[in-house]
């Protein structure tokens, strides 16, 4: 317990580190859910934004544009998804896991053609990266520093929270999207395109991935590698089901597995002689017992994973 304490500036910049590409995630998987669509590929948006957003950080030497780029990469594959599941009224779990072969399949073969065979993409200068929060004006390894020093993207995604709270919860949109997700009939009698309404939600679900995937190979790990993003959509996935599939409630599940990353990162760094190999286990582990003790008392919406055929 005095490690955690002592080390507690570090733990709250791993959690800031490593919980940004979660919450943009899962956010975009709250859209798709709460429209009716589920969308298990939420892993292969990330990949590909991933990717994306490396190479084209690089070529303009601008992390924004790499951002926002990786976000519309994974709106691509969202917008396949809204085709099979929508339009065609394919089975969104298998359509979703297709995505998710599609996704770094395709990262992997651009990379090797843009990159002289090479799975990995060329590491990114600090200038290509996304910018620091007050760089340069808090001591370094101070706790200030650990706290506030970290990349701005990472409290433009807290900002992001409130933004696409209001969106669901104050404003006609919002009310149409939930509606759809609970009774897209009801919706049709009323003059809504519950069809509109759930391409809308699908495509901000890729784009959300996509600069959850973005943020990973520009402020993490500076490049793009075959495994950079593994297993981060599903326990994204996670958190929209610990948090009862509200913005909101995506938040704090986001934040208890960052938490674990903190803690796993501080517990490496310590030589407290336990694996590294159990250590680095610690997300995945905290994935299966949410998945256990909340799957439960997660309220789906009614019509998630129903497709509809609209009435003549």
């Amino acid at each position: 317990m005095d490690l955690i304490i002592k080390n507690s500036g570090l733990i709250i910049n791993g959690l800031l580190i490593s919980m940004p590409p979660l919450l943009l995630a899962a956010l975009g998987s709250v859209f798709s859910e709460k429209s009716g669509v589920v969308n298990i590929g939420i892993e292969g948006m990330m990949t590909i934004g991933a990717f994306i957003g490396a190479t084209v950080a690089y070529v303009t030497g601008n992390g924004w544009i790499g951002f926002l780029a990786g976000g519309l990469a994974g709106m691509v594959l969202g917008l396949m998804h809204a085709f099979a599941c929508v339009t065609c009224g394919a089975d969104q779990t298998i359509a979703g896991t297709a995505i998710n072969f599609i996704g770094p399949g395709v990262a992997l073969f651009l990379c090797k053609a843009w990159n002289d065979n090479s799975s990995d993409t060329p590491a990114l200068d600090t200038a290509a990266k996304l910018p620091k929060l007050f760089d340069g004006k808090f001591k370094a390894g101070s706790f200030a520093y650990n706290v506030f020093g970290t990349y701005s993207a990472v409290y433009l995604s807290i900002a992001f929270v409130v933004v696409i709270w209001f969106v669901f919860y104050k404003t006609r949109f919002g009310m149409r999207l939930r509606a759809a997700g609970e009774h897209p009939e009801a919706c049709e009698t009323l003059g809504v395109n519950v069809t509109r309404v759930r391409y809308a939600c699908v495509l901000l679900s890729g784009f959300m991935a996509g600069l959850g995937g973005a943020f990973v190979t520009l402020a993490t790990v500076s490049q793009f590698r075959p495994t950079v993003i593994v297993g981060q959509g599903f326990i994204a996935i996670a958190a929209v089901i610990f948090g009862k599939f509200t913005p909101q409630g995506a938040f704090l599940g986001c934040l208890l597995f960052g938490l674990c990353n903190g803690v796993k990162v501080v517990l490496s760094a310590s030589g407290s002689g336990v694996s590294p190999n159990l250590l680095s286990m610690i997300p995945y582990v905290v994935t299966i017992l949410v998945l256990i003790f909340f799957v439960g008392s997660a309220r789906v919406p009614a019509a998630n994973g129903k497709p509809y055929i609209k009435s003549k």
